[in-house]
């Protein structure tokens, strides 16, 4: 099954709680790793697997986002980067929610969160299955010890994903496999969201939405994700992807 996309959805308006004082006066996707930001990471391997028009939803901070953009965009001139803001930070479904005109056209679409780390080379077998592959929905998972600080995810023999649970309870799951924050999904998506109710924090859950679709029996796969990935949500996890990731130029 073939499918164009080019068009992917970057959530980076979050706060960045668990790191503390190194996001008061920076948003997270900016912390630098590598010589850059977290966000031109993704934003670069998007962009060089043929991803031709993204927008970066963005809210804390944002101006800091919107300066790096603007400098991103003269020097990649090929490709549209638009920054849109989430003035109520109300949840990664309503940060979703702002760019449903920028993806309402699309056959399917890429998406995901804007402060994870990961090896380039997952950039361009995850872009290349969905343009190739059957699903309502795609997410790319990491083998973890216990997926409780993320999502873990549960899948068949064939990658098909059978249950999503958020933030599991420490030592309760009994897959490895952990959410690693890069989908594909096609406008369905939207249906889903617009089923949510605010969740016990007040926000518009995105893996809640991701959770009723795998429920309804919709066709939703994984694809896994091979060596350096990180959500950098800690200090300690900042410091360790400074001394372990190594984009292809420095390897």
């Amino acid at each position: 099954m073939a499918r164009e996309v080019r068009k992917a959805v970057l959530l980076a308006a979050g706060r960045g709680k668990r790191l503390g004082a190194l996001t008061e006066r920076m948003p997270k996707p900016m912390l630098e790793v590598a010589g850059k930001p977290l966000l031109a990471h993704i934003v670069d391997a998007l962009a060089v697997n043929g991803i031709r028009e993204i927008a970066i939803v963005a809210g804390h901070l944002a101006t800091y986002i919107e300066e790096w953009g603007a400098t991103w965009s003269r020097a990649h001139p090929e490709t549209c980067l638009a920054i849109l803001h989430q003035a109520e930070l109300n949840g990664t479904a309503g940060a979703m929610l702002l760019a449903r005109d920028f993806i309402a056209d699309e056959d399917a679409f890429i998406f995901g969160w804007g402060d994870i780390l990961m090896d380039v080379e997952n950039y361009a077998r995850f872009v290349h299955a969905a343009r190739t592959e059957s699903y309502d929905l795609m997410l790319s998972v990491n083998r973890v010890r216990d997926p409780w600080r993320g999502g873990a995810v549960y899948v068949d023999a064939g990658m098909r994903v059978e249950r999503l649970v958020e933030k599991p309870a420490q030592g309760t799951s009994t897959t490895h496999w952990n959410n690693a924050g890069v989908f594909a999904s096609t406008t369905l998506l939207f249906e889903y969201i617009a089923k949510l109710q605010p969740s016990p924090r007040g926000e518009l859950e995105l893996p809640e939405a991701m959770a009723m679709m795998i429920e309804d029996g919709c066709e939703v796969r994984a694809i896994d994700v091979r060596g350096f990935w990180s959500d950098v949500g800690t200090p300690e996890d900042l410091e360790s992807a400074r001394k372990l990731f190594r984009p292809p130029h420095l390897k």
